[in-house]
Order: C-alpha cells, then sequence, then structure tokens
C-alpha cells in the first residue's frame, strides 16, 4: 500500500512538473513571436522610409537626369559645330552676264559683297563642310576681299588678281587657290555658256579640297566662326530700337542695287538684283537669306583702270536684320585680319538666326532703304 501511494504521489508531481513546463515554452514562443513580430515591424518601417526618401528627394533628381539625356540636344543648321574644317572662300563675278549662270551661293554660309571698279560688285561666298559640285563663275581676287577671307580663316580661292591683290597675298601670306595657275587641274570652264570667256570660270568643292592637299594647305581650323549663331529663335521685333524691315534696298551705285524682301511665311529673305530675282543657275531656285547684315565704308579710286580701296579697319554703325526686323549696329574691325565685332544699342555683341548670312557694304554715300 505505501509503495502504491508513493508511486501516485510521484506520478501526481510529475505531472505537474510537466504542466509547469508546458506553460514556461508557451511563454518562451510567446516572446520569441513578440520579438519576431517586432523586427518585422521595424523592417517594414525602414523599408517605408527608404522608398518615402526615394521617391520625395531623390526621385525627381534621377527624372531630371533621364529628361536631360532623353531632350535632345540643339544643333545649329547652318554650320556643323563639332567641324573643324577650314573655311573656304571663294571670289564670285557678279557681272551682269555672269549673274544668271551664279552656281552654289545657296551652299555658302556666309556672303559679302562688295563695290569693285565700274560700279558693278564682287562677291565673296564662305564655305564650311559642304560638297558643292559647281561654284561661280569664278572670278580675281580684289585686296580688300582678303581682310574678311583673313577674319574667317579661310582658304582664299579666286581666277586671278589686281597688282595690288597678288601684293597683299604675298605680303599677308594667304594661303589663296589661283584659276591662273591651276586651270584644267582644280578650275574648269563651262563652253556651254553664251558668254565672253572670262565669265565661265567654275570649280567645285571637290577640286578645291584635292588643290588644298596638293598645296599642303592647312585644312582646319580652331577659330571660331565669326558670327555668333542662336539655336534658339530671334525675335527682333520686341526690341526697343526695331523697325519693320520687310523691304531692303541697297544700292551701290547706278549700276548695281541689291534688294531683299521678306517671305513672312517662311522667314526668310528672297534676294534681288536690279529687281530681278537672283537665281541658281544649277537649282533654278531663287537666293534666299535669313540674316543681313548691312553698313557703310569709305572707298576711293586709286588706279586708271577703276579698281578701289576700301576702309575696312575701323568702326561704324550698320543693321542687323532678321524675321521681318532691322536693329542699329555698331561694327569694329581693328586690323586687316581681326574679326569685325557686330554690337547691339546696349554694346553687346549680337547674336544671328541659325542660317545664312549676307554681309552688304555699301558705298558711304548711297542710300539704304528699310521699310
Amino acid at each position: 500500500m505505501l509503495l502504491i501511494f508513493f508511486l501516485w504521489t510521484l506520478s501526481g508531481q510529475f505531472d505537474k512538473l510537466v504542466i509547469v513546463e508546458s506553460v514556461l515554452l508557451m511563454k518562451k514562443r510567446k516572446k520569441k513571436k513578440k520579438i519576431f513580430i517586432t523586427i518585422i515591424a521595424i523592417l517594414l518601417l525602414c523599408l517605408v522610409g527608404f522608398f518615402a526618401y526615394f521617391y520625395l528627394f531623390k526621385n525627381d533628381e534621377i527624372i531630371n537626369k533621364v529628361k536631360k539625356v532623353k531632350e535632345p540636344v540643339k544643333k545649329l543648321n547652318i554650320i556643323n559645330e563639332d567641324s573643324n574644317e577650314r573655311p573656304i572662300a571663294v571670289m564670285i563675278n557678279n557681272h551682269n552676264q555672269a549673274r544668271p549662270y551664279h552656281s552654289g551661293l545657296d551652299d555658302a554660309y556666309l556672303v559679302y559683297e562688295i563695290v569693285v571698279e565700274g560700279g558693278i560688285t564682287r562677291m565673296m561666298a564662305v564655305f564650311k563642310d559642304q560638297n558643292t559640285e559647281k561654284i561661280g563663275s569664278v572670278r580675281s581676287a580684289r585686296h580688300y576681299f582678303l581682310d574678311y577671307a583673313l577674319e574667317n580663316d579661310a582658304v582664299y580661292v579666286h581666277w586671278g588678281w589686281s597688282p595690288q591683290a597678288q601684293s597683299d597675298i604675298k605680303t599677308l601670306g594667304v594661303n589663296n587657290l589661283n584659276g591662273l595657275t591651276y586651270e584644267g587641274t582644280y578650275f574648269f570652264r563651262d563652253k556651254s555658256l553664251r558668254v565672253s570667256s572670262e565669265h565661265t570660270g567654275y570649280t567645285s568643292m571637290e577640286l578645291i579640297k584635292k588643290a588644298i592637299s596638293h598645296l599642303e594647305y592647312r585644312n582646319t581650323s580652331k577659330q571660331s566662326t565669326l558670327l555668333n549663331y542662336s539655336v534658339d529663335n530671334i525675335d527682333l521685333s520686341s526690341k526697343e530700337t526695331a523697325q519693320v524691315a520687310n523691304n531692303i534696298e541697297i544700292p551701290y551705285s547706278n549700276y548695281v542695287k541689291t534688294s531683299y524682301v521678306y517671305d513672312a511665311e517662311n522667314k526668310v529673305y528672297k534676294r534681288y538684283v536690279n529687281g530681278e530675282e537672283h537665281v541658281d543657275y544649277v537649282t533654278k531656285k531663287q537666293y534666299t537669306t535669313k540674316n543681313i547684315i548691312t553698313y557703310k565704308l569709305a572707298n576711293k579710286t586709286i588706279d586708271d583702270k577703276g579698281r578701289q580701296d576700301i576702309d575696312t579697319v575701323g568702326s561704324g554703325s550698320g543693321y542687323y536684320i532678321t524675321n521681318g526686323y532691322a536693329i542699329p549696329i555698331t561694327w569694329e574691325k581693328s586690323s586687316r585680319s581681326s574679326k569685325t565685332i557686330y554690337k547691339d544699342e546696349n554694346g553687346q555683341e549680337i547674336k544671328v538666326n541659325d542660317g545664312n548670312t549676307y554681309i552688304q557694304i555699301q558705298p558711304e554715300n548711297q542710300e539704304l532703304s528699310i521699310s
């Protein structure tokens, strides 16, 4: 009996121990569960905080960076800003017999027109990164045109020269290409034209580049362009000094009057000479320009052939014309080879619209008309 009682008592104590141990185990499990849930909650809060920071602060930066990458970089159409090809300046015959056969001027990004002997004008077309197949007709050099070839760091292309130009080309060390020397190799005559032989001389960009290579002239340039081009449209109408400029008349003499009429639809100026459309012989299209810069220089006769001298170095006033409006500007050229600097009425160097430019340098005794 005593043995049975002892075993029963021991059994009861064991059950109590089991019960106590079970309770303690459950408490431990609950505690671990609470710790686990707390850790998960903290991690979730950290994760939420991270994403909130990312979207509230960093997301805009990343989106802006993506936008910057995706936005196309604005480029100039008139020239390739990434190109270091050296400009090429070609003398263009503007005699009334030659004018109907003008070719290639629509590929020039810059064209100068200045008076020469006899009251006629000659033009200098400046090209860069072009493959123009026919340029001309090419005519002889005049010494003051060298100043504008030099300010563009251009190889100077001509067919013949005045005594003054011949001397200055040598003295100034101008890289030049003369049709008198290279007719049949880098120049050719278009014998199909029914005009005097002196009006039939042409070249091409391919031939000019071959000549540059053959003569070992430098074919690259580190110099920036003469004008500051703007990829954004320049609207002069809001300027206080602006005036409407739909019709421009630029007389050079009794023999030559250059004029422009604004084409508002295409936002360019159509070019006329002596009231007639100035048309390219190859493309049959009328020449147009986006920008016009016009000013006056003193000129005088220097020999019995009527050749002129022009005061290119100095300063003065003129006009910049684009998109149907004109503003007064000043110009300054400190030396024959230095760039001409054009400034607005506030003394700031002007920016010009992306497009070709005609620089019309008029004799002082002629009247300019803008209306």
